[in-house]
Order: structure tokens, then sequence, then C-alpha cells
């Protein structure tokens, strides 16, 4: 079961928000399905990412994939141990694995899955 905590897109990211800012990553199904992480590629501190827009890339042993901002706003960190480390992703995704902390849009997630909708969600992508 996902985090009841944060809040989830078809693309497999996720955001927990913790009042005007929001912790972003990619779930563990994103993970599994990658496979091995061996590059991750994060915007700068100060980028401003729209909502479902596309933020950096995570390289894999079988692809490379873009990454989407499950919500809109400024990037206040990366985390830089992550791209030393991007194995972390496959070890902790909704942990050690996270990408990027943003200082949120007004409004913030409106249109994301909570961890009862993503599972099921899953479930029926997995058919």
């Amino acid at each position: 079961m996902e985090p009841s905590d944060r809040r989830y897109t078809k693309e497999h990211e996720w955001v927990k928000v913790e009042g005007d800012r929001g912790t972003v990553g990619i779930t563990d199904f994103a993970q599994k399905q990658l496979g091995d992480v061996v590059f991750l590629e994060l915007p700068e501190v100060g980028k401003k990412v729209k909502a479902h827009e596309r933020f950096g890339t995570v390289e894999s042993v079988k692809a490379v994939s873009d990454l989407f901002s499950p919500v809109g706003g400024e990037v206040v960190e990366v985390n830089s141990a992550l791209v030393a480390k991007p194995e972390a992703v496959n070890a902790d995704p909704y942990g050690a694995g996270w990408m990027i902390r943003l200082k949120l849009d007004p409004g913030g997630p409106s249109d994301l899955m909570d961890a009862g909708q993503y599972t099921d969600f899953v479930a029926k992508e997995a058919k």
C-alpha cells in the first residue's frame, strides 16, 4: 500500500504537501518498472515548474524517462545526495529517494489521486 500522506499522478509521481511546501518523488511502482536507477537529472534551485510539467529525467539500466511535477511551484531544494547515489530511488522511493522540494503555487494539487485511488489505478494498469 502506498503512503497515505501523499497524492499521486497517473505518471507515477507523488507529492507530500506540508504547509506551503511539497516534496516530490516517484512511486515504488515506477522504480520497479524502471529497474536499477543509474542517473538523475534534476532542476536547479529557483526553477519554476508548472503542474504536470517536466522537471528532469531518470535513467535506469532499462530506459530514460522524463519526470513530471505533480504540482506547480518554485524549486527550493534538490536532493543532491540522490544525484550522487541514484540507487536510493530504488531502495527508498518514499524516503531517501525524494527528488525535489517546491514552494507551492497557491491552490495546490487538485487533480491528484489519494493512496487508495492510486493503488486501484496501478492494479488496473498492471492487468
